[in-house]
């Protein structure tokens, strides 16, 4: 995952737009990584894979 500062991100967000359409992006404010930017596609597919985890985990009381 690239790291673009939060200055960069700011100054150059075509650029980052650009760069978070192939691979998420984390953008660090003071060196610290604060944020990750990401597709949408790829935000689309996190949240399937997390739905897909839930319907599959027992909720407290439930049984197995």
């Amino acid at each position: 995952m690239q790291t673009l500062s939060a200055k960069d991100a700011k100054y150059g967000f075509g650029r980052l737009i650009d760069l978070a359409r192939a691979e998420p992006v984390a953008v660090a404010k003071h060196g610290r990584p604060v944020v990750v930017v990401m597709s949408v596609e790829e935000f689309e597919r996190l949240k399937e894979i997390e739905l897909e985890r839930s319907a599959k985990t027992p909720r407290s009381g439930e049984k197995k």
